[in-house]
């Protein structure tokens, strides 16, 4: 009887089933730092623990981007090792603050399968949960993935498309309790534009681009313990369709956002990620660019001190955003590689 793990196939999963994650990870310092060192973010609440003080936290929250790799990190093995892509998210809600000090591990749901038409593959729904050391749920998210097929004649399971929200309702986003952000310090942040100042339907070109090198992915992937073969192994997908590996879309996700600091400096937590997709594939060289356009904006109950901006995020490889880049025709643009849906809290005058 073998003791290694091969990873789940596309006809190992059934709906219903539930994943325990193993080796739960404990969040240090040095993560923190490794994680700024890699995208650059440069949000003053995630890196200054006297700012955040003065918001009422303990210490500077760790950045909600690298909890919620961390997390997906624990999903590898057990969903997407033998992934061809993982495809989108939906339904993802930040609920309490992550600290140096905090661990968190993961389970996940199976909430449904669709085998694709070459029968090699399918794609598999799950929703993922995030807990710390207390037991308490920290951020849930649902995401599905292609998998590959063990054999191509082995029968499919009966289609089952989970119904998804459109996006996270306003009254559904968690601010962090005990703080307050009046009076917040925009001369730390960087940033005068406050919630008040943004409009619906605002476009921000982010302006710089940031190149990923394939160090920095690599060094990127065993920081959450991501071990997807696609990301990982250059021996397997130099004999795939690409012939190298794939950057992990969170990947993407993290430099989208930390582009988006030049124009929504204030934008301080990601409350919610309501969609997503990788648009296209990107590799080591390519050059990041990003743009945002307003959706909505939201109050939240009991809250005066922040508010709620609806995000749409594209991210491009050697595009600038200038012309903002996006969905055109039905489909999207040569050269987007993220389209992102989200929900930030910033706050208010």
């Amino acid at each position: 009887m073998t003791k290694t793990n091969a990873g789940n196939f596309f006809e190992d999963f059934k709906v219903g089933q539930v994943l325990r994650h193993a080796t739960p990870r404990t969040v240090t310092e040095g993560d923190v730092a490794l994680y700024q060192a890699l995208f650059g973010s440069r949000f003053a609440l995630q890196s200054s623990a006297e700012v955040a003080r003065k918001a009422g936290y303990r210490t500077a929250p760790v950045d909600d981007m690298l909890a919620f790799h961390i997390v997906f990190g624990k999903t590898v093995p057990d969903i997407s090792l033998n992934a061809v892509a993982n495809l989108g998210y939906a339904d993802c809600r930040f609920l309490k603050p992550v600290f140096p000090g905090d661990t968190l591990s993961a389970e996940s749901k199976v909430i449904g399968l669709k085998e694709n038409s070459n029968g090699e593959t399918g794609v598999v729904y799950v929703r993922s949960s995030g807990r710390n050391q207390h037991g308490e749920i920290v951020l849930d998210y649902v995401r599905w993935v292609m998998v590959r097929k063990r054999d191509k004649s082995s029968p499919a399971p009966e289609e089952d498309v989970p119904h998804l929200p459109a996006a996270v309702g306003a009254e559904h986003l968690v601010a962090p309790a005990g703080t307050s952000f009046k009076g917040f310090d925009t001369v730390a942040s960087g940033s005068p534009h406050l919630w008040d100042d943004y409009e619906k339907g605002e476009r921000i070109d982010h302006v710089e681009g940031i190149t990923i090198e394939e160090a920095e992915h690599m060094m990127a992937t065993r920081l959450y313990q991501n071990t997807a073969k696609v990301h990982f192994n250059q021996y397997t997908e130099g004999k795939g369709r690409f012939g190298r590996r794939l950057i992990y879309g969170g990947h993407v996700i993290s430099l989208a956002r930390a582009l988006s600091f030049n124009g929504l400096g204030n934008a301080v937590l990601v409350a919610a990620i309501n969609g997503g997709r990788h648009v296209a594939p990107c590799f080591g060289g390519d050059t990041v660019f990003a743009w945002t356009e307003v959706l909505d904006k939201a109050e939240l109950k009991g809250r005066s001190d922040l508010g709620a901006l609806r995000l749409r995020s594209f991210a491009t490889k050697d595009r600038p955003c200038t012309g903002f880049p996006g969905v055109k025709d039905k489909g999207h643009e040569e050269g987007v590689i993220l389209d992102l849906d989200y929900w930030a809290l910033v706050p208010r005058r």
